[in-house]
């Protein structure tokens, strides 16, 4: 029996989009042959590739200044790939680091280019995204990099950035989410394993005149306009979660697009946060409006109860709640695959975990 899966990721994946892939796994298409064993120099996985990114531009809007990449790595090997190819602009980059993964790329990228950290929350352990009016932009950096929603703290930006510069942004944990207007970013790259498909695939989405910007003296594999050149690809690519992203972008057109997920998202987000805002047994101390939609973290009051309460979850079918190590407490993952049943019966356990042992 399947369960209510909260990882932050690999996360979920749509039930019917699992069985879609497991009645095509053993022959695809009448090809003979399975979607892993099938070469992406087939027109057959061409056409598969070249439809998956219409799908991905439509649901997204994405207009023709920008460019869409499916490259391996997933969203660690951007950290080093934004700085190869823009150290050229400038030598410095501006970097908000407002949790883990800011930071990790911000660590990354001061190897190849002076990284300014414009604002940081470091110093409060995280707990709170540096308020946008405290970013303290250089005149003269190549790109400004932020994460909007951190997965580990459970911390968010909601409001888009609204400044003239070449805006970088680490989208892994909510893209998909919501509707984006991507005219505004010079480059979004986001990790597949939350709202796109498996992990090993990262989406690239790069103004065409940024691109054009780059670093033309590195290697092939490491320019962004030579993997557009080679239709993402230059190398062999990812193939079978290239063709499971295909899959969930169908599934979210079907739904009902970017809208649907919003409205369905923070529905369950204000599920969730309205129970926790409800009781002293459990505990989040974000601002509200700093809340992730997609990472709901918290603790218990008595973290001696902790074990017990990741045991008992675990029997009722709802898995992996458990805190990042770094962070420690509870996190619900709630992406666009978690329905809002899932949600509710995390609730309710909850409520009997607290009546129970409170």
């Amino acid at each position: 029996m399947r369960g209510w899966n909260f990882s932050a990721g690999p996360a979920a994946i749509p039930e019917e989009v699992i069985q879609e892939v497991k009645n095509e796994l053993l022959e695809f298409k009448d090809s003979g042959t399975s979607i892993i064993e099938v070469s992406h120099r087939t027109d057959l996985y061409s056409e598969l590739a070249f439809e998956s990114k219409q799908d991905f531009i439509e649901i997204l809007n994405i207009p023709e200044s920008h460019e869409v990449l499916f490259l391996q790595g997933g969203a660690t090997h951007q950290f080093s790939m934004i700085p190869l190819n823009f150290n050229n602009i400038a030598s410095n980059a501006d970097y908000v680091v407002s949790g883990t993964w800011s930071k990790k790329a911000a660590v990354e990228a001061e190897k190849l280019i002076n990284v300014n950290v414009i604002a940081s929350s470091e110093i409060s352990n995280f707990s709170n995204f540096p308020q946008y009016e405290e970013w303290k932009f250089s005149n003269d950096s190549a790109y400004v990099h932020f994460c909007p929603n951190e997965t580990m703290q459970g911390i968010a930006m909601h409001e888009a950035p609204n400044f003239k510069k070449h805006i970088v942004a680490d989208m892994t944990s909510v893209i998909l989410s919501e509707p984006l207007d991507v005219k505004d970013y010079s480059l979004i790259y986001a990790g597949a394993q939350k709202n796109i498909g498996p992990a090993g695939l990262a989406v690239v989405i790069i103004s065409k005149d940024f691109m054009n910007l780059a670093n033309k003296d590195l290697p092939k594999i490491l320019q962004y306009a030579e993997h557009s050149k080679a239709d993402s690809m230059l190398n062999t690519p990812p193939t079978f979660s290239w063709y499971v992203a295909g899959k969930v972008f169908k599934w979210i057109k079907r739904s009902g697009g970017l809208e649907y997920f919003q409205k369905l998202n923070r529905k369950k987000a204000e599920l969730l946060y309205e129970y926790l805002d409800s009781s002293d047994f459990y505990l989040n101390k974000i601002e509200k409006n700093q809340r992730s939609i997609m990472n709901i973290t918290f603790n218990l009051a008595n973290e001696h109860l902790n074990g017990t309460f990741l045991e008992e979850s675990k029997s009722k079918n709802l898995l992996n709640l458990k805190g990042h190590a770094l962070v420690g407490g509870m996190r619900a993952s709630i992406y666009n695959a978690m329905p809002l049943e899932g949600v509710e019966q995390l609730v309710q356990f909850m409520k009997e975990f607290e009546s129970k042992h409170g």
